[in-house]
């Protein structure tokens, strides 16, 4: 039986989510999102919650920052009968490439897409895992405008409300996240 938007148990899929401590660093309590993955309904339930919220929105390309936005980006742009386009980390992109460098807490990264990906005017959802401090989502809002795409969402699993991420990112566009933290 298909998944409606009322079977969705986010509940569910937030208790889920494993948290582990000291991971990357010390200090640092990473939420795992692997369990959410391996068990097929979760899954399902996810990708379903997102066509939900982006089903009437015209929604030509889904972009997925690297990597876990690729595996949520590539499911909903299936669902969507629209195209999926990778936001990359520098250097992992063969060809022509539009790039945006932004500024991390020490130092700055760099992010980018093929120059083709999009269309001048195409409707492009962002999607991504997680929502933490908001400069990579941020940086590639800026690398979908320099390429002249209409962004028309940011969308996440999780948010991590006490980083304030959301602050960072442009006001004028919906940005929506399942789950809280």
């Amino acid at each position: 039986m298909p998944t409606t938007q009322e079977h969705i148990a986010v509940d569910k899929i937030k208790a889920a989510i494993r948290e582990i401590p000291d991971f990357p660093k010390p200090g640092i309590m990473f939420k795992d999102i692997t369990p959410v993955l391996k068990d097929p309904v979760l899954l399902n339930q996810v990708i379903d919650y997102f066509y939900y919220q982006l089903k009437d929105k015209k929604v030509q390309y889904v972009a997925g920052i690297e990597s876990r936005g690729f595996i949520f980006g590539a499911a909903l742009a299936y669902k969507l009968g629209a195209g999926f386009v990778p936001i990359r980390k520098k250097g992992k992109l063969p060809g022509s490439v539009e790039q945006h460098e932004y500024d991390l807490e020490y130092g700055t990264d760099t992010i980018e897409m093929h120059v083709d990906a999009v269309e001048a005017g195409s409707r492009v959802v962002l999607i991504d895992d997680l929502l933490a401090t908001g400069g990579t989502a941020a940086a590639s809002c800026k690398l979908l405008e320099k390429l002249k795409a209409e962004v028309v969402g940011i969308h996440f699993l999780i948010e991590l409300e006490f980083l304030h991420g959301r602050e960072r990112l442009p006001q004028n566009l919906h940005t929506h996240s399942m789950i809280q933290f």
